[in-house]
């Protein structure tokens, strides 16, 4: 018997179309990375990470952060937060020491990072956190929008929800260097060349708006960077006086033309590699 042209083409179609994308077990680990083509999550063993005390000279967007976190952990209301600021200061380091501690005495919570060349699919992926019984922090690290990028509309659908609202047990953690997401030359030559500069700019810069935690990060001095390396050398038993630290560290710094959070570490591997200790 033939079938209609019409039929045959929609069974075609029909068996061409994905099957609608099953949620993972979400139990088998805390953490979970969002890949697309196929979209899927996958489970993340072991966490890059460092401990919450070992992060020195952050105090007050440590004990903000954790203060949200534990909230939203526990089933409370809690606000989307922005990290920004200066390069290498713990920013990232943060997020991810926040959610194993507070993971410790409340076992629901998940981390969920996503790419911001992903973010077109984060409808997709907030479908599959709905419902869960588990609480997630999305993160994206090193968000920024650059000139001509749309990404931007999809991370209103984390941040606003559109007309489902964003879901309940979703939380947003986003890094950035820049305070409004895109480049102050960007800014500038739209207000500048626009015929109503203030909507010019206004969608994109009041993406930031959006987030009800701002959680700046500045420069370190040279007390800090020499704290974080001594509270290194603590925590993981590397032994060297303060002379030879201060002198080390300081030389170390100056090669690098720069003091921060990420180059005390670099330090300390190196020192703790001379030192036959391993991490």
């Amino acid at each position: 018997m033939n079938r209609d042209p019409m039929d045959r083409i929609a069974a075609a179609l029909e068996r061409m179309s994905p099957a609608p994308l099953k949620a993972p077990d979400f139990d088998v680990a805390g953490a979970f990375v969002w890949q697309t083509g196929p979209d899927h999550l996958a489970p993340v063993e072991t966490v890059s990470k460092v401990d919450l005390p070992l992060l020195v000279g952050v105090d007050r967007a440590r004990d903000t952060l954790l203060a949200n976190t534990t909230q939203f952990a526990a089933g409370l209301p809690a606000n989307n937060a922005l990290l920004w600021g200066a390069r290498g200061m713990g920013k990232s380091s943060l997020v991810k020491a926040v959610h194993a501690h507070v993971r410790e005495s409340h076992d629901r919570l998940r981390i969920v990072e996503l790419q911001r060349e992903d973010l077109p699919s984060v409808g997709r992926l907030l479908n599959l956190l709905r419902g869960a019984r588990q609480r997630f922090i999305l993160y994206c690290d090193d968000l920024s929008f650059g000139h001509d990028d749309a990404h931007y509309k999809s991370l209103k659908a984390v941040l606003d929800g559109g007309i489902e609202g964003r879901p309940e047990n979703v939380v947003l953690y986003a890094t950035s260097n820049r305070r409004h997401l895109m480049p102050r030359d960007m800014i500038e030559n739209e207000r500048g060349s626009a015929i109503n500069p203030a909507e010019a700019v206004e969608e994109k810069v009041s993406l930031s708006d959006r987030f009800g935690l701002w959680l700046g990060f500045h420069p370190c001095d040279q007390k800090q960077y020499l704290d974080m390396i001594r509270g290194y050398c603590d925590a993981y038993g590397v032994e060297i006086d303060a002379k030879t630290l201060h002198s080390e560290a300081i030389e170390w710094q100056a090669t690098r033309g720069a003091r921060s959070g990420r180059v005390a570490w670099q330090y300390f591997v190196d020192l703790a590699g001379r030192r036959g200790v391993t991490l």
